[in-house]
């Protein structure tokens, strides 16, 4: 199995506003107005590579509340480099580091926290640094583990479920899928949610994705979803376009075996910009729904999280794909990602306004929006409401860990954020039904290479706690 650089896996991802670099530039001093906190607690993980790392940065103000910070703290030398970076912007002068507050999270009551992070390059070794500052005042803290491991054991008894009615699947229940309003709609014209898990790439876990853990997702989690994740770069699809495309239409039939949906992720995302993708898309696009044409459960998600570039190149991207899949297939919905990482624009400093102006010229488009519950919280949740009341949203990424898609599971933020979900009708698929020896994966290391993917022995905390929420039952409302 090829391990997975961690610069592919959340720069990934929605992590929050990407900070402008100015390398070499001089420390960047607090304004009038960031006074200096009387108490501050940091917390630093890292998770490295050879050469890199990505850390997180949890700060909280421990004194009174302040409306714009600055965080300075140091590398014990000046091997270290931080390199993309987000919820902040951030300059560096030999191994000192300083990185200052955004628009939407400068204002710290007394007690509340904020995190913020980066990429970085490392040589030599690879320390971490000891001592961190807020506006001045040195805080308590430092660096923590990389994992933390989980707090809670998987629950061993499966939650009483009910099953679709008369056994039915979602999909001989909601049949073909369209976008009514701001809504996703079954073929009855009803307001639905649909509730599964997203593969991890499959070029690198094809063997979690089988008959039997097929079968367990189907009818063990009663999911309604899976999402066939395809890495267009990172080892994917540029590589075997052929081989790729039969991969996915593979587990698109897998799934429409089962009656659940297939949702299709053209999964972009280093370079941000899905024009450097476009020729591949038609290519890829247009031979899936030519497959695909007659089967009523299959959702297109066009590209992944765009980042780095404006709602316009994306909205110009995507009204030259979905011609190409309306040729074959005139009805199906798609899904299309949204700025910054598929954040509506807030992790790059902006809102839903920009695609309520501006939206794509096609008729069955939802729009994209992921988060990681650890990370992502209130104004994620705020800007996902009030977008939720113009435009058709479809969370198809969500983790309930941070945004590296490793960390403990936050079970409070992850519950917040499905009861919205739930509450809004907005559809979501979970990162990841997968292995993977991280936080965000849905079975521990090593289930993969057995047979046995039902039950909760075989789960981490964060599968368990999915299995859970969409093991209860639907609501489908057919008149």
């Amino acid at each position: 199995m090829t391990d997975i650089p961690r610069p592919f896996r959340r720069q990934l991802a929605v992590a929050g506003a990407i900070g402008a670099l100015a390398m070499g530039a001089t420390a960047v001093l607090p304004t009038e107005d960031a006074v200096a906190a009387a108490g501050c607690a940091v917390t630093y993980t890292a998770s490295s590579w050879t050469g890199g790392f990505t850390a997180s940065i949890t700060i909280t103000n421990l004194g009174d509340p302040v409306d714009g910070w600055t965080l300075g703290f140091s590398f014990p030398d000046a091997g270290q480099r931080v390199g993309q970076g987000w919820s902040a912007t951030y300059s560096q002068t030999g191994a000192a580091v300083t990185a200052r507050s955004l628009s939407y999270n400068g204002a710290l009551a007394t007690g509340a926290s904020t995190n913020i992070g980066f990429n970085g390059t490392w040589t030599g070794s690879n320390p971490t640094p000891t001592s961190f500052t807020l506006n001045g005042t040195v805080c308590t803290g430092g660096a923590g583990p990389t994992t933390p491991p989980p707090t809670t054991p998987p629950p061993t008894t499966p939650p009483p479920t009910t099953p679709p009615p008369g056994g039915q699947t979602p999909v001989a229940v909601n049949g073909q899928l369209q976008v009514c309003g701001a809504n996703l709609c079954n073929q009855y014209g009803k307001p639905i949610q649909l509730r599964g898990m997203s593969s991890h790439g499959i070029q690198w876990f094809p063997h979690c994705y089988n008959d039997a853990s097929l079968d367990a997702l189907a009818k063990d989690w009663l999911a309604d979803l899976f999402r066939i994740s395809m890495y267009v770069q990172e080892d994917g699809y540029e590589t075997d376009p052929a081989g790729f495309t039969n991969r996915v239409n593979t587990l698109v039939e897998e799934a429409t075996e089962r009656g659940m949906y297939a949702l299709v992720d053209f999964h972009t995302l280093t370079p941000g910009d899905p024009m450097f993708n476009l020729e591949r898309a038609k290519t890829f696009f247009a031979a899936v729904s030519a497959r695909h044409a007659n089967e009523n459960n299959v959702i297109y998600e066009i590209t992944n999280e765009p980042n780095g570039v404006s709602w316009s190149t994306i909205k110009n991207y995507a009204e030259q794909v979905i011609p190409v899949i309306r040729a074959n297939d005139p009805d199906a919905v798609v899904v299309v990602g949204t700025r910054a990482w598929s954040s509506l624009g807030v992790s790059e400093g902006g809102n839903s306004t920009e695609i309520v102006n501006n939206p794509v010229n096609a008729s069955n488009v939802m729009y994209a929006f992921h988060f990681y519950a650890a990370s992502h919280r209130d104004n994620y949740r705020a800007e996902l409401e009030r977008a939720a009341a113009r435009l058709p949203m479809f969370v198809t990424e969500f983790g309930t860990v941070d945004y590296t898609g490793d960390g403990g599971v936050d079970l409070a933020s992850s519950a917040a954020w499905l009861d919205l979900l739930d509450r809004l009708k907005i559809s979501y698929a979970n990162w990841t039904y997968s292995d993977k020896a991280e936080g965000s994966a849905a079975f521990r290391p090593g289930t993969c290479y057995g047979g046995t993917y039902a039950g909760t022995a075989v789960l981490t905390e964060s599968g368990a706690f999915m299995r859970n929420r969409i093991r209860t039952p639907d609501n489908f409302p057919t008149s």
